[in-house]
């Protein structure tokens, strides 16, 4: 197999069977192996023989070992183990009494533990201080049970492999809905859910016309209230802005395209929101690597259309080689049968076809892609039904038309997150662009190892522009845009997320959309300096272009994030005799300076640099309205900076210790990062510097460490999180927040 070192990390740390103690039991290839083999297997249940059998292996084994086409997580782990648990996706009903609410805690703990995740619907929830008619005592609403399911996720932990997600969806017309709205304005709380408002049709048209909508208690099925839809409208955007959270999700038109209205109603969706299910559903997905169908700009057609045949069939199976964690989830899965085939490196694909990402040809590719691929994943589905029979809920489905050739499956297609099982294929996630096209990881304790974009690297050296020190101040931007050393046509074609403007992030996820059964999972990046306006355009776009849903992150707007806490090393040195001591002068009486905004993951911190007759003499550092332990770090740092000035260190050397100390949040900032409290203060000396010495402003910034990612430190390797497809991911070794 050709993997990368990270797709080699990512395999033994997270997907090789090991033994007791640790040891691996099984290389790469055995695991392909042992899926392709106990998948396949399948087949005998259909009266394949056993020469049939090993054919279909083979043709298994192919396309996972070419890289083609890989399953979902718990897939590649579980299969042909004693787990045996395959699917990613559940959705679990909540209905509104104290037995059904802790039933699906219990069984959304099942299904932690076996490596799922799950969704939930609130909405049938009575709100605060309604009537429980029982006990004669008053309801504590939503919000609290949601802080119970969230406390018993905590306890599990999933054997260490894929941790505990949920997605908690609340209907907008429901009475708590403003309370849901703000309940992780704190993100400490609820961490392990994310959180999706359930739009109706009728509360986009109340917006628009800015008038009152009415509140209905799920208890009687009753309006009880009414508030102004702009006023909801304008929460749920500050909130967004705020840390990425609540997204949205269209209910209307996930139902408008659900295919088995008969069943049921769909209400919430899977934790990072492409996978509309039903109560009690599941679904497993795979997804195509692009990257691999692309041969001097021109895509493969007939090797894609082979591939897919094999991918739906491989899916297929799974839902009957699955062990499921209940009863429930099995009969409503098979009387379904929904899978989900999806892509990965669009990104690449569209880089090897010489297309720029925010280009109207790269939406007219995306749509191409997604066209072939929903219609022959489609007609795979109906050759299988020839053969094994429709999914048995086939009679009254939307495909109950007396045109449409039975289908084996409910859904054939989704766009997933792929952000583990990208770095395995060596491939750019999902249908992201690429998050950066360089980045520096840190190998030892003083070594850096600069990390490019193998495409990138291959066409610096092409033509002629490649360099060390080129890569290293890439590394440092994390994009090329920009940068002169780079020809405009290749800093057009390798786009990073942050260069490309909201509107074209949703206009490719809806351009997928227009041919995915299921939904999209895409994140649209937006600047820190983005505004609460920008939020709502995104909002609205997303509904006027037929978008299921839609989540958006605002960089470095989490201000609190997975930590990594490592051990001090104590040197136990007393104090040295003959040491000489700074004489640090008594601070002057008049200064002259002048104040910078520097902005912070914790707010926007105000940096006053004041001189005296000898230069610099005093920083003072003040973090917003904020108050807390950073503004408290942030002004010990700037007395302690004062006593060295004052005390004869030369400001170089300040800057030098204090440049590129990272925290968990970086920011975008003049065209770097400010990776810290401290690093913005050190960027504010710097810039103050340049001032004094040109009478100029300096333009833009330059980061000390690389700006792969501002969401946080990996709490497995360290390494800074990136924040795509809707969840905080490791490029390194892939963790993921919500798997």
């Amino acid at each position: 197999m050709q993997l990368t070192d990270n797709a080699r990390i990512v395999l033994e740390r997270r997907y090789l069977a090991k033994d007791m103690e640790g040891n691996l039991l099984e290389t790469p290839e055995e695991l392909v192996e042992r899926v392709a083999k106990n998948i396949a297997a399948v087949d005998a249940n259909y009266g394949a023989d056993a020469k049939a059998v090993a054919k279909t292996e083979a043709d298994f084994f192919g396309i996972i070992d070419r890289m083609e086409f890989l399953p979902n997580s718990p897939t590649l782990m579980n299969a042909g183990r004693e787990l045996q648990q395959l699917s990613a996706c559940f959705v679990l009903p909540v209905e509104d009494s104290m037995e059904d609410i802790f039933e699906a805690i219990k069984n959304a703990a099942l299904i932690h533990k076996s490596g799922g995740g799950t969704g939930f619907a609130f909405s049938r929830l009575r709100p605060k201080n309604d009537k429980v008619l029982s006990t004669g005592g008053v309801a504590s609403g939503p919000i609290s049970f949601m802080k119970v399911f969230n406390a018993a996720t905590e306890a599990v932990k999933q054997g260490g492999t894929r941790r505990g997600a949920n997605m908690g969806v609340l209907r907008i017309d429901h009475p708590d809905i403003l309370e849901f709205i703000t309940c992780k304005q704190d993100s400490e709380d609820l961490t392990n859910f994310n959180l999706s408002c359930g739009i109706t049709q009728d509360f986009m048209k109340a917006v628009e016309a800015d008038q009152a909508y009415d509140l209905v208690n799920p208890r009687t099925g009753q309006p009880c209230g009414r508030l102004n839809a702009c006023d909801v409208f304008e929460k749920l955007v500050e909130m967004a802005w705020h840390n990425g959270e609540p997204g949205i999700i269209f209910l209307d038109r996930l139902n408008q395209f659900n295919p088995t209205p008969h069943v049921g109603e769909i209400e919430s969706t899977n934790p990072c929101g492409e996978q509309p299910l039903l109560p009690y559903e599941s679904c497993n997905l795979g997804s195509i690597n692009l990257a691999k169908f692309v041969s001097k700009g021109s895509i493969d057609w007939e090797r894609l259309r082979q591939v897919i045949q094999l991918a739906v069939h491989f899916l297929d199976n799974v839902i009957d080689a699955n062990h499921y964690p209940l009863t429930q989830i099995e009969d409503m899965t098979k009387a379904n049968r929904k899978i989900g085939l999806g892509v990965m490196g669009f990104a690449d694909l569209l880089i090897l076809s010489g297309i720029s990402y925010d280009s109207d040809q790269a939406m007219q590719v995306a749509r191409e892609i997604m066209a072939f691929i929903q219609k022959e994943a489609r007609q795979a589905s109906m050759e299988l039904a020839k053969l094994r029979g429709p999914f048995p809920n086939f009679k009254g489905s939307i495909y109950d038309n007396g045109e449409t050739p039975p289908l084996r499956n409910a859904t054939v297609t989704t766009i997933a997150p792929t952000g583990t099982i990208s770095i395995i294929a060596g491939c750019s996630s999902g249908i992201e662009p690429l998050f950066a096209v360089a980045y520096t990881r840190h190998v030892m304790d003083d070594d850096e190892l600069v990390e490019v974009n193998p495409l990138f690297e291959q066409m610096a050296k092409r033509y002629g522009f490649y360099s060390t020190d080129l890569m290293k101040a890439v590394a440092k931007r994390g994009t090329v845009r920009g940068i002169e050393e780079v020809p405009e046509e290749i800093q057009d074609l390798f786009a990073t997320a942050h260069d490309i403007t909201p509107a074209y992030h949703v206009r490719i996820q809806a351009a997928f959309q227009e041919f995915t059964d299921n939904a999209v999972s895409k994140t649209v990046n937006l600047p820190h300096e983005a505004t609460q306006a920008d939020v709502a355009e995104v909002f609205w776009e997303a509904y006027r272009l037929g978008c299921k849903g839609i989540t958006i992150y605002r960089d470095g707007s989490r201000s609190s994030q997975v930590l990594t806490v490592t051990k001090a090393e104590l040197s136990e040195t007393g104090s040295q005799s003959g040491v000489p001591r700074a004489v640090v002068r008594p601070r002057p009486q008049v200064t002259t300076g002048r104040t910078q905004r520097i902005p912070t993951a914790h707010g926007n911190m105000y940096v006053t640099i004041n001189e005296d007759e000898y230069g610099i003499c005093e920083v003072f550092a003040q973090t917003g309205k904020s108050g807390g332990d950073a503004a408290a770090n942030n002004e010990a740092i700037a007395r302690l900076i004062s006593t060295a000035l004052r005390a004869g260190v030369p400001v170089e050397d300040v800057i030098k210790q204090l440049r590129g100390i990272r925290s968990s949040t970086p920011v975008w900032f003049n065209g770097g990062m400010v990776l810290s409290g401290p690093d913005g203060i050190a960027i504010a000396l710097e810039r103050y510097l340049h001032w004094r010495t040109t009478g100029q402003e300096l333009s833009n910034i330059q980061t000390a460490l690389d700006t792969a990612a501002p969401a946080g430190e990996c709490p497995d390797c360290g390494s800074i999180l990136k924040y795509e497809e809707g969840c905080s991911n490791c490029p390194q070794c892939g963790y993921s927040r919500c798997s």
